[in-house]
């Protein structure tokens, strides 16, 4: 939100059923594309992209979200909700936008993110290794 950063929570539920990726909480056309870049990072990292009803939730609802920044974190949530990977991921923020590989490139607001981050009490940021120096 220019210069001000949100803290955004992402859910992730798997589920039996048809399969299916949703993305719900107000997210813009770059975040509806996640879903390729996460199902293309996943498999050529050598995951499983689970063939489940997969939903995630970005909160607060009520807050527009726009860019690619959600990438990571919406990955590392499938890998954890599909138990490929195991951690404790509270207190931690990821920011970074996936290559089809399953690379991380830069992200844009990174700085005021990171800043938000320190002021949330949240101790852990996960960046591209562009952004970090």
């Amino acid at each position: 939100m220019g210069l001000e950063g949100a803290v955004v929570e992402v859910e992730v539920d798997i589920s039996g059923g048809l399969p299916a990726f949703t993305i719900v909480g107000l997210p813009d056309a770059a975040v509806q594309e996640a879903k390729e870049r996460v199902r293309a990072a996943i498999r050529n990292s050598g995951g499983t992209f689970p063939m489940k009803r997969i939903i995630v939730n970005l909160a607060p609802a009520d807050l527009k979200k726009a860019g690619p920044a959600y990438d990571l974190p919406i990955a590392v949530g499938i890998l954890l909700s599909s138990e490929q990977v195991e951690g404790e991921v509270d207190g931690t923020m990821f920011l970074g936008e996936l290559s089809l590989d399953g690379g991380l490139r830069h992200t844009n607001g990174v700085l005021p993110l990171v800043a938000l981050a320190h002021d949330e009490g949240i101790p852990n940021v996960i960046v591209p290794e562009e952004d970090a120096v």
